[in-house]
């Protein structure tokens, strides 16, 4: 177990720090043992993934804690559909370990660069009336407290652990290894296509209900989205010709849209004329696929995001006063806005704890003001009975994130019994926490 100090950043390289160590642990008893150190030197440890949230979610100002050599070994149960791997694990590397022994998770978000462990503490999603966030998949967890102790957790054995933890933001443990559910292996048929933004929204319960996953972008200055289904078929029988996902990927959604946001950027009063010629620019398309090859697709378009989870039938009026914002700003929006949905589900600080829900995602191309955009969709947002994302950019506080999550105080008092001196804190966590 190697320590050095080491400068950090995220993938949108809005957060930024320099641990004052920065271990890398090999073995549970590794990451225990790097924990007690911290607490003998009196410093903080934070966890930390792949750097896909936008918040600092995982700055460590103190010491800092990389488990991408984290080996506990892996476990596939191909009978029951379970698989156990280490939290430092990629999405990706899941997915291809997954697909090799005939199985697959039920539902993913829309890139697979996250670890494991870091896609489960924020509550990462993908879009699914059926299915809630990724962490409902989670059936069992060993983490290690902020005094060193390792549990291992699942509703029959620390259940209140096991209740904050699948999504805990890290303040609860260092999450080592992860037991998930998953399904047989299946091939998804995607739609993808144009369409007014006023028709989309008459027919929204039909779009959510009727596919197994549904989604769609609205791209600003314009009445015009391009929506996206995804069904479960028995064969991969269209599966999309190469060059026709390198153009449309790869070259349109991420060489072209690059140089159309650098332009924007340079050149703002071209903005809405970006969009509308974005907009026209995706055509129809239906092609089939393995499943997390469907879902995941390239981002190499640098960006900052803020995401809100709201209730379901809320989403009409969210959309129109969004509208309304982005028309009224003193800047330029350059990224469409994603929506997407999911089910309601039980753990205490998912955005989806007790309610269908709607989210919508506002981005802006990194390099571009963003900060009075998304604190006037947040402000809408909040009135609505929106949650943030815990990975996506947002300035609420303990006291008004208390009123939106029932369990919150539940949550809270697990962190205190887990975590009495507040080990594994850092300024975001004090934000949206409390001190």
């Amino acid at each position: 177990m190697a320590g050095t100090a080491a400068a950090w950043s995220n993938w949108a390289g809005n957060q930024r720090s320099t641990a004052a160590l920065t271990v890398r642990p090999r073995t549970v008893e590794e990451v225990a043992e790097a924990v007690r150190h911290a607490a003998d030197t009196g410093r903080t440890i934070r966890a930390v993934g792949s750097g896909h949230s936008f918040t600092g979610t995982a700055v460590a100002d103190g010491h800092r804690l990389d488990l991408a050599d984290l080996a506990t070994g892996v476990t596939v149960d191909t009978a029951r559909r379970l698989v156990t791997v280490p939290a430092g694990m990629t999405l990706h590397t899941l997915n291809d370990l997954l697909a090799a022994h005939g199985l697959a998770l039920p539902n993913l978000g829309d890139i697979d660069a996250q670890t494991v462990a870091g896609a489960l503490s924020t509550g990462t999603h993908g879009t699914g009336a059926k299915l809630g966030c990724l962490s409902t998949f989670v059936t069992a967890l060993t983490l290690v407290t902020g005094t060193g102790e390792v549990l291992r957790c699942s509703a029959d054995e620390h259940r209140d652990v096991f209740a904050a933890a699948r999504v805990g933001l890290g303040a609860v443990g260092v999450l080592v290894e992860l037991t998930l559910r998953c399904v047989d292996a299946f091939v998804l048929r995607a739609h993808e296509r144009p369409a007014a933004l006023a028709a989309v929204l008459d027919d929204l319960p039909g779009l959510v209900e009727q596919h197994d996953h549904a989604e769609f972008y609205w791209f600003p200055y314009t009445d015009r989205v391009q929506v996206k289904t995804n069904d479960r078929v028995p064969a991969d029988d269209r599966p999309l010709p190469r060059w026709r996902g390198w153009l449309d990927d790869e070259f349109l959604s991420n060489t072209v849209f690059s140089g159309a946001c650098r332009l924007g950027r340079a050149v703002p009063s071209l903005a809405p004329g970006i969009s509308a010629i974005s907009a026209r620019a995706l055509t129809e398309r239906t092609y089939t696929g393995r499943s997390d090859r469907v879902f995941c697709t390239p981002r190499r378009v640098r960006f900052v995001e803020m995401e809100y989870g709201l209730p379901r039938a809320a989403l009409p009026t969210a959309l129109a006063e969004l509208q309304r914002i982005v028309d009224g700003l003193p800047f330029k929006v350059l990224f469409p806005v994603e929506v997407r949905f999911t089910a309601a589900d039980d753990i205490w600080l998912s955005h989806g704890y007790g309610r269908d829900s709607a989210y919508v995602a506002i981005h802006q191309y990194v390099g571009m003001p963003y900060e009075p955009y998304f604190r006037a969709f947040e402000e809408v947002a909040t009135d609505l009975g929106g949650r943030p994302h815990w990975g996506k950019l947002h300035w609420r506080t303990a006291e008004s994130l208390a009123t939106a999550y029932p369990k919150f105080t539940d949550f809270l008092t697990v962190r205190k019994h887990v975590d009495p001196d507040n080990r594994f804190t850092n300024p975001y966590l004090q934000q949206v926490l409390g001190a």
